[in-house]
Parts: C-alpha cells; sequence; structure tokens
C-alpha cells in the first residue's frame, strides 16, 4: 500500500485557516481517504477559534517528552503539538491534513515523507479585518502578526496556494480542490 501524503496546511493569522479546514473536513473525511487531526493547545477550550485539545503547559510537557507528538512548536505564548498518530495514518494510506507552524515545515520536510505544503493567504486588508473580528488579541498583538514576516517553504516541498480572498463556500472549494490531487 503506498504511503499516504502530509499536507501540512500554513499561512497568516486571519487567512481562514480553521474556517477551510473545517470545511474540508466535512467534505473529506467521511470518504475516509483524510484525516484531519486535531491539534493540544495550551489554550483553554473556551478561547474560541479551532476545535482543539485544551492542555496544561505542564501536561504538553510531559506528552512532549514521552513522544506524544507527531510534531511540536511553540509560537504567540502557547504550545502546540500535532498528535503521534499521525504517523500510523500516514503508513496506512491515508492522507493527513494539519495545520502547522512554517517552523516546523523544514523538520518534517526531512522525514522522507510524501508532503505536500498548502499555504493559504488572504489580502493585508483582509487579514486586519478578520483578526479584529476574532478579538482573541488587542490591537497591538494583531499588528505584530500583520507584520511577521513569513519565512520561506523549504526547497523540494511542493507548494498549492489558496486564496481565501471570497466568500466561505469558495475559499473551501479551493481548499478541497487543493487536499483532493495526492
Amino acid at each position: 500500500m503506498a504511503r499516504g501524503t502530509l499536507f501540512l496546511v500554513v499561512g497568516p493569522s486571519g487567512a481562514g485557516k480553521d474556517t477551510l479546514i473545517a470545511g474540508a473536513r466535512a467534505a473529506l473525511e467521511p470518504g475516509g481517504a483524510h484525516v484531519f487531526p486535531r491539534r493540544a493547545i495550551t489554550r483553554p477550550a473556551e478561547a474560541g477559534g479551532e476545535d482543539h485539545e485544551a492542555v496544561s503547559p505542564e501536561e504538553f510537557a510531559a506528552r512532549e517528552a514521552d513522544g506524544g507528538f507527531f510534531a511540536a512548536w511553540r509560537a504567540h505564548g502557547l504550545a502546540y503539538g500535532l498528535p503521534a498518530y499521525i504517523s500510523a495514518a500516514l503508513e496506512s494510506g491515508r492522507h493527513v491534513v494539519a495545520n502547522v507552524s512554517r517552523t516546523v515545515l523544514a523538520d518534517v520536510a526531512e522525514r522522507n515523507l510524501a508532503a505536500v505544503i498548502v499555504e493559504v493567504s488572504a489580502p493585508a486588508e483582509l487579514l486586519a479585518e478578520r483578526l479584529a473580528a476574532r478579538g482573541r488579541e488587542d490591537r497591538a498583538d494583531a499588528a505584530r502578526r500583520l507584520a511577521r514576516e513569513a519565512a520561506p517553504c523549504p526547497d523540494g516541498v511542493p507548494v498549492r496556494r489558496v486564496v481565501n480572498d471570497g466568500t466561505p463556500a469558495a475559499g473551501i472549494a479551493r481548499m478541497v480542490a487543493a487536499l483532493s490531487d495526492a
């Protein structure tokens, strides 16, 4: 059996990654070929945003030390982790769609996996509107997020770009198309 493809979803805050991933999950997961793992995050569940597994910093550190994550990183004062079962899903031929930080791309690219980077973007004005609407950061934090320069994608890993500048349905359709041709 052929290995599955690891789709690494990246993009700036406010690009709509959570919305597009949720829509793609609804469209693709029932078919059984795609897996959409929940991230463990040291953020309370009631903080909003993506459906994540809320964990304490201590629990996160223990799981990380025990090899409980496929990948882990820190950003915005939080720790993020993808579950270790991703490796088994890929080995069984299933495609995995994971929302990640660009900081883990090089590490994952070195693992000899079939990987594709899915880069979600939107115009800067739209990013600013979306960050303000979600209300998770104050104005200064939102400005810092928007000013951050994105790290380049590693060489040798294909990149598919999804521009999310219209309706949610249009963005989801673009995301599904990017994830459907493994």
